[in-house]
């Protein structure tokens, strides 16, 4: 019923979360149908030979597995849609006698149904296609699709209970949160992933070869690389938080411009709001510097060595798919980057107003929107582009090829794209800086 009788704000929220949802439901079905095949050899009639062996499989389960960090960034900026006008409701229902435990539950719920939604329609999808390249789909492979499809909409309605579970919602419109975020919950997650990752390794140390009725390669590689997915997600998250919270600390001294001025006291105060989103821009910043030097040294070696055109046209197949993940998962995150954007101006549209009734010209304002993102990723996407470069680099020391220094451009690239996505809140600044808003924001 919230839903039905919601505004265009929350509408947009429900639009975006389900697309998020189907794209995660998307990849992880992907990747589960592919690990269903296990150790086996396979003719699959797509990318040239790529899926055939189970060595290249589970670096593509590998790869879709990846691309779930921009997808779950991109959720986490959607479910900030609207936050102002759902507060509004929070405490309607509060006024109507729902406990705080309640309205939380109410919240949940409504992010689950909207997972649920993108979820369907992703496993249609992905049946659909299963069916058409092929004939006589294994137990395996249906119980994948099946398990995706139902822990969308639980991991979804659960992250959406997690996120509100600081909240309190008073009858009279107030909503506060418990204990404001200081940064020790990332810190402690990558710690304990970082355990987790050990543990697994040790595991695969004690079991390899692996013996019958033991966990085969082909999921072994991508559960190791999902808990070492997680341990460097965290660390980028508290990476990101702490560079923006220590640059808004540093500029806000020593700030020679209003527009600096007003960016770092907004970093000072909620460092933590971009780190997810910026996160998985570190992320992807990491990823393509380092693919590129892997990509140039990789081919060269090749026509070193003289492979026929067969050889040469299944290694482009394998290298194009990694480039493709790779441009899905930065258009991923710049989507989050630009919606997360819009969201913050949303948030505070009346102290904008004010700040322009007062007399703040809107150059200003407009400088200091497009500062906030890129005062903090400066130092962290240049930290990301020098440990891309390592290891591009590297491996072309390693492997005696020449250096490709294109690679160098990438982390430019990613700064100017994120720069370009953040300037897409623009025409909703203006909106939020009429007077009007102050008496009826």
């Amino acid at each position: 019923m919230l839903t039905s009788g919601s505004d265009r704000g929350e509408a947009w929220r429900i639009a975006l979360t389900a697309t998020g949802a189907a794209l995660a439901a998307g990849f992880a079905s992907a990747a589960g149908v592919l690990a269903s095949l296990g150790d086996g050899r396979y003719a699959v009639p797509v990318a040239s030979g790529v899926l055939d062996e189970p060595g290249t499989r589970s670096g593509v389960v590998v790869a879709l597995l990846l691309l779930l960090v921009p997808v779950l960034g991109f959720l986490g900026q959607c479910a900030r849609i609207g936050a102002v006008h759902r507060d509004r409701r929070m405490a309607g229902l509060r006024l109507a006698g729902a406990t705080p435990a309640q309205v939380r539950r109410i919240a949940a719920l409504g992010t689950g149904l909207a997972c649920a939604l993108g979820s369907a329609l992703a496993t249609v999808g992905a049946v659909v296609l299963l069916l058409r390249f092929w004939e006589r789909p294994t137990a395996g492979a249906w119980a994948a699709l099946a398990l995706v499809a139902v822990a969308v909409p639980a991991l979804g309605a659960a992250a959406g209970g997690l996120a509100l579970r600081r909240v309190v919602a008073s009858p009279l419109g107030q909503v506060r949160r418990v204990t404001p975020r200081s940064g020790r919950g990332p810190a402690r997650l990558f710690l304990m992933s970082l355990l987790a990752v050990a543990a697994v390794a040790l595991f695969a140390a004690v079991t390899s070869p692996p013996s019958p009725g033991r966990m085969t390669s082909v999921w072994r590689a991508p559960l190791e690389t999902a808990f070492a997915l997680l341990t460097v997600g965290a660390g980028a998250v508290w990476l990101s938080g702490a560079t923006a919270g220590a640059v808004g600390r540093v500029l806000a001294r020593r700030a020679r411009s209003a527009a600096t001025l007003i960016a770092a006291e907004r970093l000072r105060d909620d460092p933590w709001a971009p780190a997810r989103t910026h996160a998985a821009v570190l992320l992807v910043t990491v990823v393509g510097t380092g693919f590129v030097g892997l990509r140039h040294s990789m081919l060269e070696g090749l026509r070193r060595d003289g492979r026929d055109a067969q050889d040469m046209a299944f290694y482009h197949a394998g290298l194009d798919l990694a480039a493709a993940a790779i441009a899905v998962a930065l258009v991923i995150t710049l989507s989050g980057l630009a919606v997360g954007t819009a969201e913050s101006l949303s948030g505070r549209r009346r102290a904008l107003a004010a700040q322009a009734a007062a007399g703040v010209p809107r150059a200003v304002l407009n400088r200091a929107l497009l500062l906030e993102t890129a005062l903090p990723l400066a130092p962290a996407l240049l930290l990301a582009g020098i440990g891309g470069s390592v290891v591009g680099v590297g491996y072309s020391v390693l492997t005696s090829s020449s250096v490709p220094w294109a690679g160098l451009l990438v982390p430019l690239g990613i700064y100017a794209a994120c720069l370009l996505a953040a300037a897409t809140a623009l025409p909703l600044h203006h909106r939020s800086l009429d007077p009007g808003t102050l008496r009826y924001g």
